[in-house]
């Protein structure tokens, strides 16, 4: 069978786009997990840390599915979205779309580059909840805000989210972001573990300054990863209940892929954040795939939107150099 697939990022966070839109595919889900496990493998296959089938919707503009390099499904994907935002509207020549995820159908709309040229979206992550029960997380309460795990991450503070899918924050120094803290918490609590059922994403988080954070973020399916847009809404929003910055502004989230910008926004007990970011196509390959294998060919490149991006992330470290001594 021959596929034509987009290679796309955003922040780094990279992906093919499949677009069933046009032409469905009767497959299983077992046969898109095998798909994306075979092309996504940065080993054997093209690389990447997952795919985004782009298909038809009965209740939206069109519907956002996401497999993760190991073969899972992810409820959402925040930098994933921003690539199908710009499929969806370029393919259907508008500027504003409703796309159907697992959990949610959400706004999107092309919006005005956060640096230069750089195609730039803007994706609503929503719905959000505080409730253990939603990510799901094994804890007294019905919440976890602010709160230890002593045995596993010492005296570290941890707020859980599911925006929707789950994320368990901390605001950390430089050396603790530094050290290996997170990665051990990371795998423990992606394995088997008394507290996520189903693991969860662990993101730490340091503070800039007023308006600027830093987070990296070990992705549940995947491991530690260039960013993870929903990651970086979350630890927005945390970081606007603890007060180190403000619903309503703008926040600039840089991770180790470049830089976002999201918003938070509060009415009465309900949240909901804006991601604005790039949607970066790097390359078009047509495959040829049978009995799990393989072969790639007709490959155009997208080298002008490559080295727009190359130019920022150079600015993003730069940045990051000044404050993260």
């Amino acid at each position: 069978m021959k596929l034509n697939l987009i290679k796309c990022h955003g922040s780094g966070n990279d992906f093919f786009i499949l677009d069933e839109y046009n032409a469905p595919l009767s497959w299983s889900d077992e046969e898109r997990a095998n798909l994306t496990k075979l092309i996504c493998d940065r080993k054997t296959g093209l690389g990447a840390d997952g795919i985004l089938f782009f298909q038809n919707s009965e209740v939206a503009d069109g519907k956002m599915r996401v497999f993760n390099s190991d073969g899972t499904e992810a409820s959402m994907c925040g930098n994933g979205l921003r690539c199908i935002a710009r499929y969806a509207c370029e393919l259907l020549g508008k500027k504003q779309l409703r796309i159907e995820t697992m959990k949610a159908v959400l706004a999107v709309e092309e919006t005005a580059p956060i640096y230069g040229d750089i195609p730039t979206y803007q994706v609503e992550i929503s719905p959000i909840s505080f409730n253990v029960a939603d990510l799901p997380m094994n804890a007294e309460g019905d919440t976890f805000m602010q709160q230890t795990f002593p045995e596993l991450a010492g005296d570290l503070k941890f707020t859980a989210v599911a925006v929707p899918n789950p994320h368990i924050i901390t605001i950390v120094n430089n050396d603790v972001l530094q050290g290996d803290v997170q990665k051990t918490f990371s795998e423990h609590v992606n394995g088997e573990n008394r507290y996520f059922p189903d693991g969860v994403n662990v993101s730490f988080v340091a503070i800039l300054e007023q308006g600027n954070i830093f987070v990296r973020t070990f992705e549940r399916g995947v491991g530690f990863t260039n960013a993870c847009g929903t990651a970086m809404s979350a630890s927005t929003l945390v970081t606007c209940l603890l007060n180190k910055n403000s619903f309503e502004e703008a926040v600039t989230v840089y991770n180790p892929g470049g830089k976002v910008k999201c918003i938070a926004h509060q009415k009465g007990e309900e949240y909901s954040i804006d991601l604005i970011g790039n949607a970066t196509y790097e390359y078009e390959v047509l495959i040829d795939v049978s009995n799990s294998e393989f072969v790639a060919s007709e490959k155009t490149m997208f080298d002008a939107e490559a080295e727009s991006y190359r130019q920022m992330q150079k600015d993003a470290k730069a940045y990051l150099k000044s404050k993260l001594v």
